[in-house]
């Protein structure tokens, strides 16, 4: 639910969006834009009708009912929900907005596939394989019974198989990656000599970048990547998400501006004691603002280009920052949680170490805020 009463706003660009995506389908295959979880805290809707307007053919959502709303918004694409109708009610509504729906069990695709028999429709699936990440899915013994069933289901048309790669953004882990390609090609191909004619889907962002060319599976579902988060940041294969820009800033308010000597404590349990004389700054964002309390007494905020480093507590609606040595600090400036100009700018990559997140968490929190759109 979006937090309604604060001074907090987050930014979405979506023209970036759309150009993290240009960049993701020159590496090959047939891109699948993931817009799940609110296309990432960034806006289901105007994401999706950014990426519509920029080519894209195909999106991943999560449940059946957050597919429903990118449709009824007149995106005419193929929608995938990667979460598949886990309750009866979502089997309707699956039929009735023609969204592709992940199975990943049998008792889900004999509650379709009875469904389909009892209208008279036609359900598109993606049949869902557990390689490796042993979260959902068939595993590989079960192809040739599966494969014998969907058969016997004239109401199942199978769009698309499966599987999701565990380490594709650990280098070290590279040998896991190839375990579960290999996996999944040995699955696929099972499937095919059954007759069934499908898109094979393996890659998520970092298999997009590292792996893709590794596989040639048909379609790459693109992920965090698309917000502008290089999967590879920090390892030596860094220079594999180069190009891609930040899609979403998040700034708030200042709401006073004050002194604090030196031996005079800040906020609660005096978990922060100036050892020289400070200006500080009061904002107004906290942890009901979706600005983690994790980040008391660690981490930035960005000043007029410039970091200020958070002083004790991060409180529901209040954090000191230290803005000592900046002139004409004024209650009302805006101040960025994420984001920013100049060398002071903030990336969802830092805020998550401090944090003590990753950036994923960092853009669904921050895009419960009020957002806009630019």
């Amino acid at each position: 639910m979006t937090i309604l009463h604060n001074y907090v706003r987050t930014r979405v660009r979506v023209g970036n969006i759309a150009a993290n995506y240009e960049l993701l389908r020159r590496h090959g295959g047939h891109v699948l834009a993931v817009v799940k979880a609110d296309a990432y805290g960034h806006g289901l809707v105007e994401t999706g009708q950014a990426l519509a307007g920029a080519g894209c053919d195909a999106f991943a959502v999560g449940s059946v009912a957050e597919g429903a709303a990118l449709r009824d918004s007149g995106v005419a694409a193929d929608i995938v929900s990667l979460l598949g109708p886990v309750l009866p009610e979502d089997d309707a509504l699956l039929l009735e907005k023609g969204i592709i729906g992940f199975i990943h069990d049998f008792d889900q695709l004999a509650r379709l596939g009875g469904r389909c028999a009892a209208s008279g429709k036609t359900a598109r699936v993606a049949l869902k394989f557990d390689t490796g990440m042993s979260r959902l899915g068939f595993r590989e013994a079960d192809a040739p019974k599966l494969a014998t069933l969907v058969a016997g289901m004239p109401g199942i048309a199978v769009a698309m198989v499966s599987s999701h790669l565990a380490t594709a953004d650990v280098p070290a882990a590279f040998d896991y990656v190839a375990e579960q390609g290999e996996r999944f090609g040995r699955i696929c191909r099972t499937l095919r000599a059954s007759g069934l004619s499908f898109a094979g889907s393996l890659c998520n962002s970092a298999g997009i970048l590292a792996h893709g060319s590794r596989f040639g599976f048909d379609t790459r579902r693109a992920g965090v990547a698309l917000y502008g988060v290089n999967p590879f940041l920090g390892t030596d294969l860094e220079s594999l998400g180069q190009g891609l820009l930040p899609a979403m800033e998040t700034v708030t308010r200042i709401v006073s501006v004050h002194d604090l000597p030196r031996g005079a404590s800040i906020s609660y349990g005096r978990a922060f004691v100036a050892d020289r004389d400070m200006r500080v700054a009061i904002v107004a964002a906290g942890y009901a603002d979706a600005y983690s309390r994790s980040l008391s007494n660690q981490g930035f905020m960005c000043l007029s280009g410039r970091r200020v480093p958070i002083l004790g507590r991060v409180c529901m609606q209040l954090t000191a920052v230290d803005v000592s040595g900046i002139d004409a600090v004024r209650p009302g400036d805006s101040i960025h949680l994420l984001g920013g100009q100049g060398p002071g700018a903030i990336t969802a990559d830092e805020l998550a170490v401090w944090w003590g997140t990753i950036p994923y968490e960092v853009f669904c929190l921050f895009g419960l805020n009020p957002r806009e759109f630019v």
